[in-house]
């Protein structure tokens, strides 16, 4: 789980203001073969952890939102940038997918390898979203 803020720009509701949320995430690699490291490890659980909590205590926004990006009101450290029109669920799912895609890249690079992923994000009680794709590496 991770804590962050962000806020919906344009949108038609209070979602537009600055709001956070305690988010969960979820990730499932299936695959027929995985390369094995040194240590006969296929992928290390905390590195795909690592993929979602870098948005711990962060605010999360798009490039259209110049309040945030802009270096002399809110410190860059404290703010990830996530393609999309807006930080929604939809799009921090996809943005961890892919993560999650580069990590595998990194980690095995041109294996040739088919992987089944799929990464759940849990905004709040009631609103989730899931991507899944495969992804040959």
């Amino acid at each position: 789980k991770f804590h962050t803020g962000h806020r919906q720009i344009g949108y038609p509701g209070h979602c537009a203001y600055v709001h956070g949320h305690t988010w969960r995430g979820k990730v499932e690699i299936t695959c027929e073969e995985f390369p094995r490291d040194d240590l006969d490890m296929a992928l290390d659980f905390g590195d795909l952890k690592r993929v979602m909590r870098q948005f711990d205590h962060r605010m999360i926004v798009t490039a259209a939102d110049k309040t945030f990006l802009n270096p002399e009101l809110f410190e860059p450290e404290g703010v990830i940038v996530i393609p999309g029109k807006g930080p929604s669920v939809e799009n921090v799912a996809h943005f961890v997918w892919n993560g999650v895609v580069d990590h595998i890249k990194d980690k095995f690079p041109d294996r040739g390898i088919k992987y089944s992923i799929e990464v759940e994000i849990q905004e709040t009680d009631n609103n989730f979203f899931s991507v899944w794709n495969a992804a040959t590496v």
